[in-house]
């Protein structure tokens, strides 16, 4: 893996700032290496590049993302792995955290811990900054007495999950950019350049075809018809998100639908089971027993599918069996997944087996959205050039009847 330069914030052992640069293959090679020299990295981004990787945490809005949850998490690990207490982490966090709300979680969390409270204990209390993914794993750790190892393997799983995420958004961003200028090309040309249109042809007589009439009484209802659309795709989309919050019947069948879309349905099984292979190795990885990693991984996993599928896993893990056999029966994890996991159960290394099957499906999203994107760009094109010509062609329909029409005369 080729080195990159990284610009770094630090604090060394007696609390003062240290700024610089270092060459490494990623970020975490970077903070392994000055946390080797004694350095508590409290930001690191790759330098020399148009759209850096930042790692600090975000000031922007507040809500607390996939990064935010990361760079908490590396920042945490390399202070307790330097040796500071956990007050004094969090108090260094609290200060370093730019997000408003998240801060005062922190705040609310280091005054718990300062009257007794466990770490995990306190960051439940904050689900809406601090997933119950986060919170088992490190509960884990407490009970383990490896903190800081937790805390980097929950860095790593957000780091990776916050990086495909990414990669997706940027490969769909050309798709939806096409979408919303073909709808704002639309609405423009009803209501700025049809009524130009109408007076003309009203001007000249004659009867206007059935397209050109619809694209004319649009145009005369635009001023209520627009703002009801609008209020109405709001309304629909926060009704939408409700039912799928509330209701886990709901969401089971709109996933199933998700999983059985003609070109999209490959890639949401390849999402599902890279989150979920990452999600449960990690679990296992820092010791929380299976079955309740198997509840939180159900609970965390996003797809209701992968979540029932893991409430049968569940019953037949407690009943002594393996996990691999009740996947083989589900239609969701393919072959290649539960042969994986089953040598993992045989030769004792899950953690390893389902890490592995996370990477390699991770590489697999990445092809889909690419090959996605590249088959979308030319639909697309396509797609705007239909919806200008059928606009061209309804306003120029009338022109042979006024012809006609003038003849006539």
């Amino acid at each position: 893996m080729a080195t990159k330069t990284f610009t770094y914030e630090a604090m060394d052992h007696t609390g003062a700032m240290v700024k610089g640069k270092l060459d490494a293959e990623s970020a975490d090679n970077a903070a392994t290496s000055l946390s080797s020299q004694r350095l508590i990295p409290l930001s690191i981004a790759a330098s020399g590049t148009g759209l850096q990787r930042d790692l600090k945490l975000p000031g922007f809005g507040g809500r607390t993302g996939l990064k935010d949850l990361a760079v908490f998490a590396r920042q945490f690990a390399s202070m307790t792995s330097s040796g500071l207490t956990l007050l004094r982490a969090l108090g260094i966090l609290e200060d370093q955290t730019s997000k408003p709300k998240l801060r005062a979680a922190v705040a609310s969390i280091r005054a718990d811990v300062a009257g007794g409270v466990t770490l995990s204990t306190a960051m439940a209390q904050h689900p809406d900054h601090f997933p119950p993914l986060m919170v088992n794993m490190i509960k884990a750790g407490e009970t383990g007495g490896f903190l800081d190892e937790a805390l980097s393997r929950i860095a790593r799983m957000y780091e990776a999950d916050a990086n495909l995420r990414a990669k997706i958004k940027s490969a769909m961003t050309y798709p939806v950019i096409v979408l919303i200028f073909s709808l704002m090309l639309g609405t423009g040309v009803i209501i700025f350049i049809v009524p130009v249109f109408e007076k003309m042809f009203r001007q000249l007589g004659g009867k206007l075809p059935l397209p050109t009439q619809i694209m004319v009484t649009m145009s005369h209802n635009m001023y209520w018809l627009l703002p009801l659309l609008i209020v109405g795709s709001i309304a629909g989309f926060r009704m939408y998100r409700r039912a799928i919050r509330d209701n886990f019947a709901f969401r089971l069948r709109v996933d199933r639908i998700k999983l059985r879309l003609p070109v999209f349905g490959k890639l949401f099984t390849k999402l599902a089971i890279s989150r979920w292979a990452r999600n449960l190795g990690t679990l296992l990885g820092v010791g929380v027993p299976i079955i309740q990693a198997l509840d939180v991984v159900g609970g965390t996993s996003g797809n209701a599918v992968v979540s029932e599928a893991m409430i049968e896993v569940r019953d037949a893990v407690r009943m002594g069996g393996q996990m691999s056999t009740p996947l083989a029966k589900h239609p969701l994890f393919p072959d290649m997944v539960v042969q994986m996991l089953q040598v993992g159960e045989e030769t004792g290394q899950i953690t390893d087996m389902l890490d592995k099957v996370a990477d390699y499906y991770d590489k697999e999203v990445e092809t889909a959205t690419d090959s996605l994107t590249s088959a979308l760009e030319p639909l697309l094109v396509v797609l705007l050039g239909a919806v200008i010509g059928t606009m061209v062609i309804c306003l120029y329909l009338p022109m042979f009847s006024i012809y006609k029409h003038i003849q006539s005369n």
